[in-house]
């Protein structure tokens, strides 16, 4: 038996945190889109069980084309069940009261552990919110004998923290029969030991919606034999990279230039990228932004540029200018100040008196 394992889709996400108007809206369609490609990839490799760990929507208030997609994708394929557990976003869900939900719609609840049976395999889940932590570890029971899934959505946590909002206490999930406990709300894939018979996973989303989302995005696939396989498939229609190019010592523009292209020549055009300037330059040195900026604009889908550099000062060769910066680092020379803290205002200033920002 095959089952996907996602997570943290957020659809309907407004995606406003780096685009203009346009491109939010066509990645917020985006996101749907992806959600219906993976339920046809499952169709299509006879997947018959799809568990939704969390943050299926981004907020309360979700837009009738978003629900329309989501309920017409679920209802158009009734051989597959949906198993959806809420998350920290979901606060109502996305059906009406008044309407009949799908029989292939399957939710969980906060007052008790919901189990759903395929076979020899278990799929169990709580949702935060109705039970104290106690109450849900100590009343999660699992046979033996059976394949065993857990979902839940919340902070992995390995002890007790001081915080119980949304925190998943992995110790006290140990040696509770547990096969693979799927998680939501960690927005990157991660699969890690869980005890001696056991895993635990967060699929992380969909899509990546800003720079703290970088890499390979998608869901997980269970095949379950004799015991459970799993494989990551990557199904992002873009992807969000973070980069450093460390200029130390360059200075004119056309090196630094020619460092950016061969930092970037691996990356898709269609994706998204902030290139971050490191290393240590020269007071002085050409890096302009807004030039580097609109050099890259049409070759990704979205640039950012940060300047991260640490400016170089030799202080010591202005002291005996017959200028304001020589006389500022005479003046601060013949302070009473430490040596560090001499340093650390005379570099300041000077870098104020070079138009450099402080």
């Amino acid at each position: 038996m095959k089952i996907i394992h996602c997570s943290d889709l957020h659809l309907d996400s407004k995606m406003e945190t780096h685009l203009d108007k346009e491109k939010s809206r066509e990645r917020k369609n985006e996101i749907l889109i992806t959600f219906e490609k993976m339920v046809e990839y499952a169709k299509r490799n006879d997947v018959k069980v799809i568990i939704i760990a969390g943050d299926m929507f981004d907020k309360k208030n979700i837009s009738v084309k978003a629900k329309k997609i989501v309920k017409n994708v679920i209802m158009g394929n009734p051989e597959i069940d949906f198993l959806y557990l809420k998350g920290n976003h979901d606060e109502s869900g996305f059906m009406d009261e008044d309407e009949e939900q799908p029989a292939n719609l399957k939710t969980f609840n906060n007052k008790e552990w919901t189990a759903y049976k395929y076979g020899n395999i278990t799929i169990k889940g709580i949702e935060f919110g109705g039970k104290d932590d106690y109450e849900i570890y100590n009343s999660l029971m699992l046979e033996k004998n059976d394949i065993n899934i857990v979902v839940m959505h919340g902070q992995e946590a390995v002890s007790d923290v001081k915080d119980k909002t949304e925190v998943i206490n992995l110790k006290q999930l140990k040696n509770k029969n547990i096969d693979y406990l799927a998680l939501g709300h960690i927005h990157s894939y991660k699969q890690e030991k869980l005890d001696n018979r056991g895993v635990y996973c967060y699929s992380g989303c969909l899509e990546g919606r800003g720079f703290d989302e970088c890499g390979e995005k998608g869901f997980v696939l269970l095949d379950i034999g004799e015991k459970i396989e799993t494989t990551f498939v990557v199904c992002s229609k873009r992807q969000f990279y973070d980069v450093n190019v460390d200029i130390t010592g360059m200075v004119e523009t056309d090196e630094i230039e020619q460092k950016i292209l061969e930092s970037v020549k691996d990356i898709s055009k269609k994706d998204l990228v902030r290139i971050n300037l490191v290393g240590e330059v020269e007071l002085g040195n050409d890096r302009d932004l807004q030039y580097f900026t609109k050099k890259f604009e049409d070759r990704f889908y979205y640039i950012k540029m940060k300047d991260k550099t640490n400016v170089k000062i030799d202080y010591m060769k202005y002291k005996h200018n017959i200028s304001l910066k020589g006389e500022f680092i005479r003046l601060v020379l013949n302070t009473q100040m430490t040596d560090e803290e001499k340093d650390k205002i005379i570099n300041i200033g000077i870098k104020a008196l070079a138009g450099e920002d402080i």
